[in-house]
Parts: structure tokens; C-alpha cells; sequence
């Protein structure tokens, strides 16, 4: 009796951190499709609203790990309880980083707004977004209903998210040698393209972790990448 009263506490406790969990992930893609709608809208007070709920998924992200080590110094959890402990863990420290990169997005959309827009980058850029925030539902859903099918399909499609980030690359580049009046803001779109394409990274990470959580072996094969431009990273990026 006492151990089922002690598995029970440890499923209570867990299910609240996985609330959590899902609180936070639901304010990700809430951030994202935001962040994307206020660049092409160039709608400064609806990316500093962006900007000003990154807190909250900060504070989230604080209390997810504040808890989680509680569970493991408490509860000792073993096995596949540990497995989905320290899942929690980097799953919410995935979610908190592509929180940052749309309140990053929302940052650039505000210097974007004073210059003369670009034309038709903005909305190309809200559909990478958009597939970003449809792969990062489904990663969240693969986790709930602990679906490696769908772990596994998050992680093919971040190829297309890539190709669209070459796609936009090659684009600005195009605009920039066209009129050089288009540099400065054609590389702030440049840095948002890139942070929606490490976003779909974060976001395969993710389903990585539901494939470990549920067979307990972390994915072997490799992703395919085609991202061109790994040339232009920083050491940081890489």
C-alpha cells in the first residue's frame, strides 16, 4: 500500500509539471504566430505585446525545472518516471529558447516598422513561421499521446523549413544587389528567417525527445539538414 500511495503522489506531481508543460507550449505558439503577424502587419504595439509575455514563458520554463528536481530529489524516480522527468526538463528548455527567438523576431519588427518595407518578404517569412508552429503543435501532441509516428514526421519536415529559409536567403540577397537602400533592412529580415529556422531545430529536438521517452533510445538516424547558408553562421550559431 505504501508504494502505490507513493506511485500515486509521484503521478500527481508529474502530471502537474506536464501542465505546465503545455501551458508553456500553447504561449510558444501563441508567440510565434504573433511575432510573424506583426511583421508583415508592421504592427509595433502588437510586437512589443510579444515581447512583454516572453516572461511568462520564462517563469514557466523556472518553475517546470524548480519541480522537476523536486520530483527527482524526492521521488527517485527510475526507469522510464526518470525518462520523462529530465524529457520535461529540455523539453521545456526548447520551448523556452524558441520563446526567445519570436520575442527576437518582435525586437526586429520594431526597428523594421521606421524603414521603407520590402515587399512580399514578410508574408513569406509568416509562412515559414506558420510551418514552424504546425511541426511544434505536433511535436507537443506526440508527446501527450507519446506517438513516435509523429515525433518521427516532426522531424522530416524541418527539411521544408529549411528549404524556405534558403528560398528567403537567395531572395534578399536578390533585393540587396538590386538597390543597396535595401541592405539594412533586408538583413534584419535575414536574422528573422534564421531565427525561425533554429526555431524548427528546437522544435525537432523536441520530438527527439519523445522518441526517447517512449523507446528509451535517442534517435540515430541523421535529420536531413539544408540549411546552404552554414557559411554565413557565427562560431555561436554553429
Amino acid at each position: 500500500m505504501a508504494q502505490e500511495h507513493i506511485t500515486a503522489v509521484f503521478d500527481r506531481d508529474l502530471e502537474a509539471v506536464q501542465a505546465h508543460i503545455m501551458k508553456m507550449g500553447g504561449l510558444v505558439e501563441t508567440a510565434i504566430l504573433d511575432a510573424a503577424r506583426a511583421l508583415e502587419d508592421r504592427d509595433d504595439e502588437a510586437a512589443l505585446a510579444v515581447r512583454r509575455r516572453d516572461r511568462q514563458i520564462d517563469e514557466i520554463e523556472m518553475l517546470v525545472n524548480e519541480e522537476a528536481a523536486r520530483l527527482i530529489a524526492l521521488r527517485s524516480p527510475i526507469a522510464r518516471d526518470l525518462r520523462t522527468v529530465l524529457a520535461v526538463m529540455k523539453i521545456s528548455g526548447n520551448l523556452e529558447r524558441i520563446g526567445d527567438y519570436a520575442k527576437n523576431i518582435a525586437k526586429r519588427t520594431s526597428v523594421l516598422v521606421q524603414m521603407a518595407p520590402i515587399e512580399g518578404a514578410p508574408s513569406d517569412i509568416r509562412r515559414m513561421a506558420q510551418a514552424v508552429e504546425l511541426m511544434l503543435t505536433d511535436s507537443l501532441d506526440s508527446y501527450i499521446q507519446r506517438d513516435v509516428d509523429l515525433a518521427h514526421d516532426v522531424r522530416l519536415r524541418d527539411s521544408d523549413v529549411d528549404q524556405m529559409y534558403n528560398a528567403l536567403f537567395r531572395q534578399f540577397l536578390t533585393y540587396m544587389m538590386e538597390d543597396p537602400r535595401n541592405i539594412t533592412g533586408c538583413m534584419h529580415l535575414h536574422f528573422i528567417a534564421k531565427n525561425i529556422e533554429r526555431m524548427g531545430d528546437h522544435v525537432t529536438s523536441i520530438a527527439d525527445q519523445v522518441i526517447y521517452l517512449v523507446t528509451g533510445e535517442v534517435p540515430t538516424e541523421i535529420r536531413p539538414k539544408h540549411d546552404k547558408t552554414s557559411f554565413m553562421k557565427t562560431p555561436k550559431e554553429r
